[in-house]
This record gives C-alpha cells, structure tokens and sequence, in this order.
C-alpha cells in the first residue's frame, strides 16, 4: 500500500511534534492508556493492547488491508496527542458504509483508495478517537490528518464511532457530519426521575409493554423448553478450552455467510492474556455439550461508570430463539446484577427495539480531498439527514417502554 513520508506534515503549533507511526508497538503502552484515561469516553477497544493486538494477530495490517498510519503529537519528548488511523485498500469492517461514494469515483474515473479512517478496525463501538492531553488539542490533531492525506493524495479521511468532543473538533475544521444509528439498552434512566436501577430482570419487564414483555418471556421459554442452560464466566475464568470453543462458533457465523472471520486465533489469544478483565463469556450447553457461544466486552471495575458490548456470537446447533437469548437477555440480565449503566447490542438491527434496546445517534465525520465530490457529498449528507430524523423520530414513537425516555 501507500509508503509513508518520510518528512511527514508539519505540525500543527511550533512547539508540538508531529509523528506518523507504522504501528501501535512504536507507542509507549502507558503513555496511549493515560490520554485514553483523561478522554470523554474511553472504552476497552482504544487500549493500547487491543489496538497492538489486531496488528500483531495480522487481523488488522496492510496485507489485511488495514495499513496502520497513527498520528502523534509530542512536547517536550512527551506524549500529548494520538489517534489511530489507517489507510484502507477497501470499506469492509468499518460499518459506516461508503461503497455508494467508492462506485462514484470509480464511475468517473479516480481512485478513492487508498483512503485513511480514524478509527477502532471491525469494531463499530463509540467512544473517544482524538486522545489528547488539552482539548485545544483535538481539532489540530484532526486537521493534521487531513493536511497528511491532502500531501499524500490520499481520497479522504473518515473518523468513525467517535465522541462528542471528537465529533466538535471535526466541525470546528468544517468535516462534513453524518448520522447513523445504533440500539442501546440503558440500566433505567435516573436522571430522567426514575426509581433507580432494575431491580432485576422482572423489574425490567415491567417496565416495557405487556406485547412487548409477553414475546420476550415467550422467547426464553423456547430455549428452556428445548432444554438449554447457561453458564458465563469473566475474566481469568474464562478458560482457554472456552476460548477455543467460542473461536469455532465465531468462525462457523462468518463462514456461513460466506466469509472468513476479520479476526484471528491469535488476535482472541491476546486478549485472554493481556485484557482478560474485559471480556464476558456465555455459553448454551444443551445435553452437557456447549452449543454456542457469547462474547461481551465490559469495562473493568473501577474505571467509572460501566458499560457492557455486545461483540460476538456463534452456534453450532440451531434453537429457535437462542440468538436472543444469548445476545441480548443474558448480557441484559448480568448487567442488571452487576449494576452496569448501558449495555450497547452493536450496529443496527431494528429487531432489537422490541427487547427494548433504544435507537442512540451515532456520528461520524468526513473529509474529501477532491472539491466537486466533496459538495456533491454535502448536497447528499443533508438530505439523508432529514431522512435519519425522521426515521429516528419513527422509532422513538415504537418504543417498547411503557413510559419511553
């Protein structure tokens, strides 16, 4: 792919050194975790050792079509800026989905990659991208990435999933917004005047409609009836013989849809050994066999309010109704006894409405090195604006909830 400068863009105030790095193994790993400590919204996927492990795993890498580029800015020897960026030879695993504006460039005969994304490689979570140590920092941070792709002729530059803040800095250097949307479920709302957390999973279903709580208990009773149980584990005890047999459910979804997993053996390896307080196991069993398999991401305790991440699932039997119940009404009901705040059920789905997971904004910001696709771009981003609010206003009046937020 594209070979990076060796003078790279000037840095954006003359006291600060701008850096483009070929990996995640060239930063210190307590100097990346502190700024990510100090952002609106740190998750677990912006860790130094989750970011290295896809590169080392090979899932995230130039061959995989995901050529690490991170930019950093320096003072006095010190970390004070940082963001992890690529450059893409395709769109796959981004799931802000662009393969409209690829065809377009295509059609007229330029090149639209490769093309750089600011973001968590196959990880469609939201949370901080911009780590900085002062938030005057963020916005030249952003607009030193585009300077770097304008001198490298790079098409465009795409920050994803990111934060309030980050998204703040794409507009006050005039990025051209977008809005998706994602479903959440939230522990009750007590800032709305609610009584306070869920007492536990009946406590939960009371407060959705009776359609709405009658589906669900009838959905876990299926996966009863055809005689499956469920054990998790968290952390350290999650043995490797689990790991192993979540990976062979993982991979068995991907290559029933005709793909190869974005994810290697190794890149789970890492985890099970360098972020194992961030991982949640759940596994069906069904006569004494495992039969599938759910993995969630959490925040580790003590790092202030906490957060659950629905990641990834697989089976090896089908069950009518197993699909919920391991994806979204065990995580739901653990997180209800640990006292987590929100549990996230990943990229869109519309279906996760009725187990009363709500829709949530999610924006991402845009920049086009070439002028006339750029306002071509903006004529479409505004109409397709219009269309999210209102879809989203359609959304919010089928809320599940008797009393919705």
């Amino acid at each position: 792919m594209t070979s990076l400068p060796a003078d790279p863009t000037p840095a954006p105030h003359p006291s600060l050194e701008l850096r483009i790095l070929p990996s995640m193994a060239e930063f210190d790993a307590s100097a990346w975790d502190g700024l990510l400590a100090m952002q609106q919204r740190p998750t677990p996927f912006m860790r130094h050792a989750y970011l290295q492990a896809l590169e080392v795993s090979g899932s995230a890498t130039a061959e995989s079509g995901w050529q690490p580029c991170h930019l950093s800015l320096w003072q006095g020897g010190a970390l004070v800026g940082a963001c992890p960026m690529y450059l893409k030879s395709h769109s796959y695993g981004e799931y802000v989905f662009d393969f409209a504006w690829a065809r377009a460039y295509a059609e007229h005969g330029l090149d639209y990659f490769p093309k750089a994304v600011i973001a968590v490689p196959f990880t469609p979570v939201p949370g901080s991208r911009l780590l900085v140590a002062d938030d005057s920092l963020r916005a030249p941070l952003l607009h030193a990435a585009t300077q770097f792709c304008g001198e490298q002729e790079i098409s465009s530059l795409h920050l994803l999933f990111g934060a309030a803040p980050d998204l703040q800095a794409a507009q006050d250097i005039a990025l051209m917004q977008r809005e998706n949307v994602q479903f959440h479920w939230y522990n009750r709302d007590v800032q709305a005047g609610d009584a306070g957390p869920y007492a536990d999973f009946d406590d939960f279903l009371a407060g959705l409609q009776q359609d709405k709580r009658k589906k669900i208990r009838q959905e876990r009773r299926k996966v009863q009836a055809a005689g499956v149980t469920f054990h998790h584990a968290c952390g350290t005890q999650i043995r490797e013989a689990d790991w192993d047999f979540f990976y062979q459910c993982y991979e068995r979804t991907y290559l029933e849809h005709g793909n190869a997993p974005y994810l290697t053996p190794a890149f789970f390896a890492a985890m099970r050994t360098q972020m194992p307080e961030n991982w949640l196991l759940f596994i069906a069993e069904r006569e004494g066999r495992p039969i599938a398999a759910s993995l969630i991401a959490i925040d580790a305790p003590g790092t202030g309010p906490r957060h659950a991440y629905g990641r990834y699932w697989g089976a090896i039997e089908r069950v009518d109704c197993l699909h919920f119940e391991a994806c979204y009404y065990q995580p739901i009901e653990w997180c209800i006894r640990q006292g987590l705040q929100r549990f996230e059920g990943g990229a869109q789905g519309e279906h996760k409405m009725a187990r009363a997971l709500m829709p949530v904004r999610t924006p991402s910001a845009h920049w086009l090195a070439h002028a006339g696709f750029a306002q071509a771009v903006e004529r479409y981003l505004a109409r397709e604006s219009q269309g999210m609010a209102e879809y989203q206003r359609a959304l919010q009046e089928h809320s599940p909830l008797k009393h919705p937020q």
